[in-house]
């Protein structure tokens, strides 16, 4: 007689170091990611201390000593997440697989170039998976819907920004005109630059119209520029409204290891891979 019970596969030393680094579901995980996320503030806390003259001074050898500790830690872990998932190179490519190399690869060019090791303050960025790790997965939601909306927004605003510029540029030319060099609009570029800073309503004040035409069209750009701003606000605000409405699982992709999956998902969204599902993630 055959048996009635479904074949269960043995779980292989890769599916196990994929549950541990990329799931925060058993203990093994969890501890993995408070290890890690301590270790990210740490490490930038290093970095932070190390570009303080006087702190540098007295204790720069101790500071750079750990951040290289970090660093060949970080590599390790970098390493072990690309072999325990199916395609590496498309985690890789991934935001976060983006955001990991660069969190090691600062302290090796600075071997070459002194003073790179301190764009690694882009460690702080690691801190995201403290959303999935936490199981705070309301605000890992939030954080998914004001992304897409973003995306989605993109093409509007692309073409926002150009009218802008184009526009900026007109007005520049003219007050390149009207006021000429005698008051510091030296040159067109120099104008636009004006333009930009008056019109985002930034004011550095560095340069100024002198004649009363010049500051009756530097009042209309003032007045524009609170307008204008209200535009991509308004983009970014519909498309929320119209993202706001999915859940999301923290369940990583075996494959590829990206997570914001559907609550209802059984494939990746990223990599077609079946992902398991458990009723109790993504609540």
């Amino acid at each position: 007689m055959k048996n009635s019970q479904p074949h269960q596969p043995e779980i292989g030393w890769r599916s196990r170091m994929h549950e541990i680094i990329f799931e925060a579901d058993t203990p093994e995980g969890k501890t993995f990611d408070v290890v890690l996320i301590w270790s990210i503030i740490l490490s930038v806390t290093a970095v932070t201390l190390e570009s303080v003259a006087l702190i540098r001074n007295q204790y720069g050898p101790a500071l750079q000593a750990v951040e290289w500790f970090f660093t060949i830690l970080f590599t390790l872990e970098y390493i072990l997440r690309l072999i325990c998932v199916a395609r590496p190179l498309r985690y890789a490519r991934s935001f976060f697989g983006v955001v990991d190399l660069l969190a090691i690869v600062p302290t090796y060019i600075s071997v070459l170039i002194p003073g790179s090791q301190y764009l690694l303050a882009i460690r702080i960025l690691r801190l995201l998976r403290i959303f999935r790790v936490l199981k705070l997965t309301k605000y890992l939601s939030e954080a998914r819907v004001i992304n897409a909306a973003l995306l989605a927004s993109r093409r509007k605003i692309s073409v926002f920004l150009f009218a802008m510029l184009t526009i900026m540029v007109i007005i520049g030319a003219i007050m390149y005109v009207v006021e000429g060099e005698e008051h510091g609009f030296t040159d067109i570029p120099t104008s636009v630059y004006w333009a930009i800073v008056t019109m985002t309503t930034v004011g550095y004040g560095d340069i100024s119209p002198g004649t009363p035409l010049g500051k009756a069209l530097a009042s209309v750009v003032m007045i524009m520029g609170y307008s204008i701003l209200a535009v991509p606000t308004g983009i970014v605000t519909v498309e929320i409204s119209e993202a706001a409405r999915r859940r999301i699982s923290t369940q990583a992709c075996p494959s590829c290891g990206r997570d914001g999956h559907d609550f209802d998902a059984i494939h990746c969204k990223y990599c077609g891979v079946p992902i398991a599902r458990d009723p109790g993630k993504g609540t």
